[in-house]
């Protein structure tokens, strides 16, 4: 407010006038929530058309702000920028600066200083105050770049933040003791696949074991490929959780219910031959460049609650399980909690050693908590024996507490013991697979899912670690190497396709560990490992419970990134929101329609609880005389992610929206990357290799 003094009052000036500067001090409410008024209800939002913004004077040596995506000036004075001591600008026009807030060329700031290859430079020092006012400047200043998140573990500027960049290579000892944490830190996302398919498939815990070691090594050798011959960015390939509902979904088709004898073997084949085909079509979607003409109707709005809903639609598999031990399930969770989150700014010796290392942190202690309580006597029941069948069991005080003892019990599984110190996984293990059109139509549809997934990891990755985004080229030969390395999943059987991680985002942004290099060492770690028989056992080894527990971690933390895609978009526009909330409501509500109609109360005992929204097969609403089209429809439709990308791809490309209210993914310009060297050397295929492919424009430059 103004005095009553003349000499300090403001200026005449445009309506509505600026504010007094002393009427809001930097360490005001305002200035530490970031609160900025609005004259409409809608917080970033447009009427899906552009705004003509006033033309306003550049600082060329401004450096970007990653925070809000705007430039802002260094100029300080003891720590505090000199605007803030200027009037502030106008209300009307700072709503329009914030309106537009995304450029619509290649996402990099014209004219910001120093920076090479187009790469935004770092944020100004820490000592500035956060959340200054910042002056409104014209569009083709906006940064697309991860926004930054402080201090913290989030998404910053590479070039300040990043401790190695995707060409550095400091020496082989600190690349190999960062390759090695990386994928330490993503244990859980590798393993606990296998941990769940292969007990519901029937088989032992040798073939746990197995299949464990089967899925590091062909980890190790995918990753390999796709950091030398796909997108080249550092981006750890594995099982991924989007073939996990599928997966579930044919284990527990009806014709696989009356199996007698070795059920595992012959599952296994079968999506075996289901992941191939879904592979070669995925390789083809790559390499033919078809997807490039896919990604003009992938959008943030689209990946967002496509991926949210892959870690939502295991709810029902999570805490369930865990209940039936919540004394070590519920401290696995809280540990991995306070790990994550308490404990996340505590760093030793440089590294925070409890955020990037929660979960293997998590597993050690609870996994000690149930040694401890184990040999204490605390789930040893007189005259029962873990190891008769629950059918066999005469005794009603044995019958009520054998579940408790199978889950909370560390010495039931004996898969370290019979597992051998040295195996080697090969083609074919399990036999011949065996091809069936229907287990095919389903897969190759979750491809197309998993290929969304690794748009958005593709492009959040890159403006961490490289000078630019890819092209669409090297997005497309990169889609076309993940089909290729899913094949090689298939070959060798690990029970899903091989895919970008999701969570690799979040691991790079928290290891700060961008080098390529690393992560092909760390692969070559993992092979190596995946030979030693034991590794696997020891880790077929962990209690049911607690992978429940770490499940639930994990499939939260999927959901979380999932929906941290809409960051690229105007997450405060009704458009967006509508489109997202839609997509994550019918994509739980329509498969409950699916998974519940048909089927009565007390029915399919047979199957666990948690296994009992993948029976759908057997009671939905399709029944045609088709056999296989009716297992292929209610399937699909019982599936929460392919709900969730139908009503998210359709209402994203038909509502009308504007670019920056949309969020369209910035690749890089082809001629523009070939141009500048930096781009060139970050993603050119080596020993030459796209020099003689250059004629195949769509997958490369």
């Amino acid at each position: 407010m103004s005095t009553s003094d003349p000499k300090s009052r403001p200026r005449p000036g445009p309506w509505p006038p600026a504010p007094d500067p002393s009427s809001m001090p930097p360490a005001s409410w305002a200035k530490r929530t970031g609160f900025r008024p609005k004259f409409s209800g809608e917080t970033n939002a447009t009427d899906s058309g552009h705004l003509a913004l006033p033309s306003k004077p550049k600082d060329p040596d401004a450096p970007p702000d990653l925070e809000a995506g705007r430039l802002r000036g260094t100029s300080t004075v003891n720590g505090e920028q000199e605007s803030v001591k200027a009037s502030h600008p106008p209300l009307d026009k700072e709503k329009d600066q914030t309106v537009k807030r995304r450029r619509d060329s290649d996402g990099l700031p014209k004219g910001s200083g120093p920076a090479q290859n187009g790469q935004a430079l770092p944020p100004p020092p820490a000592t500035e105050p956060a959340n200054q006012p910042r002056r409104p400047v014209r569009n083709e200043d906006v940064v697309d770049v991860l926004p930054q998140a402080g201090d913290d573990d989030g998404f910053v500027a590479r070039h300040s933040h990043m401790k190695y960049e995707l060409r550095d290579t400091p020496g082989l000892v600190p690349i190999g003791l960062y390759g090695f944490q990386h994928y330490i830190s993503m244990l859980g996302s590798l393993v606990l696949i296998p941990l769940v398919i292969v007990p519901a498939m029937g088989g032992t815990y040798e073939d746990t074991s197995n299949v464990v070691s089967t899925v590091l090594f062909v980890s190790g050798i995918t990753t390999l490929l796709h950091t030398s011959f796909g997108s080249r960015l550092p981006l750890i390939q594995g099982p991924s959780f989007v073939f996990l509902a599928p997966a579930l979904a044919i284990i527990n088709s009806p014709e696989f219910q009356g199996l007698n004898g070795n059920n595992f073997k012959h599952i296994m084949k079968e999506l075996q031959g289901a992941i191939i085909i879904a592979s070669a079509f995925q390789a083809i979607l790559g390499y033919s460049g078809l997807m490039s003409l896919l990604l003009r109707l992938i959008h943030p709005v689209v990946v967002a609650p496509t991926i949210a809903a892959v870690g939502l639609s295991f709810y029902s598999y999570g805490f369930p399980l865990v209940g039936a031990c919540l004394e070590i399930g519920v401290v696995q969770i809280l540990l991995v909690i306070i790990f994550s989150l308490y404990l996340r700014k505590i760093s030793i010796l440089g590294h925070r050693i409890f955020l990037i290392y929660a979960v293997p942190l998590g597993i050690v202690i609870t996994w000690a908590l149930a040694f401890l309580l184990t040999e204490a006597g605390v789930y040893s029941y007189k005259g029962c024996d873990t190891n008769v069948p629950a059918s066999n069991i005469i005794s009603d005080h044995c019958r009520k507490h054998v579940s408790r003892m199978k889950h909370c019990r560390v010495d039931t599984s004996q898969a370290l013991k019979s597992s051998p110190w040295f195996r080697f996984p090969y083609p074919l293990q399990w036999g011949t697979p065996v091809f069936h059109w229907k287990t095919a139509i389903i897969m190759c549809v979750v491809s197309v899912i998993s290929s969304v997934d690794s748009v958005g990891s593709y492009h959040a990755s890159s403006l961490l670690v490289a000078s630019r985004p890819p092209t669409p080229g090297i997005l497309s030969r990169g889609i076309g190497l993940e089909g290729l390395s899913s094949i090689l999943a298939g070959l060798w059987g690990t029970g899903t396709g091989s895919t970008t991680l999701t969570e690799n985002v979040h691991t790079i942004a928290v290891t700060k560990m961008g080098s390529r290099r690393a992560v092909e060492l760390g692969a070559c770690i993992l092979i190596v490992l995946s030979l030693v028989g034991k590794v696997g056992g020891l880790i077929a080894s962990i209690p049911d419970v607690m992978v429940a527990a770490l499940l639930c971690f994990m499939w939260a933390m999927l959901t979380a990134l999932g929906l941290s895609n809409l960051r690229y978009s105007e997450a405060g526009s009704s458009r967006n929101i509508i489109i997202v909330g839609l997509s994550l409501f019918f994509s739980l509500s329509v498969p409950a329609y699916f998974q519940q109609y048909g089927i009565s109360p007390g029915s399919n005992m047979s199957v666990p609880s948690y296994f009992q929204p993948y029976i759908v097969a057997s009671h939905g609403p399709f029944n045609s005389k088709s056999g296989g089209l009716n297992f292929v429809l209610n399937t699909l439709f019982s599936l929460h992610m392919v709900i969730a990308f139908l009503v998210a791809i359709i209402l994203d490309n038909t509502v009308p929206g504007s670019r920056q209210e949309r969020g369209v993914y910035v690749w890089s310009d082809p001629e523009t990357a070939r141009r500048e060297p930096a781009v060139t050397k970050d993603y050119e295929l080596p020993f030459r290799v796209g020099r003689v492919f250059r004629w195949v424009k769509w997958v490369g430059f």
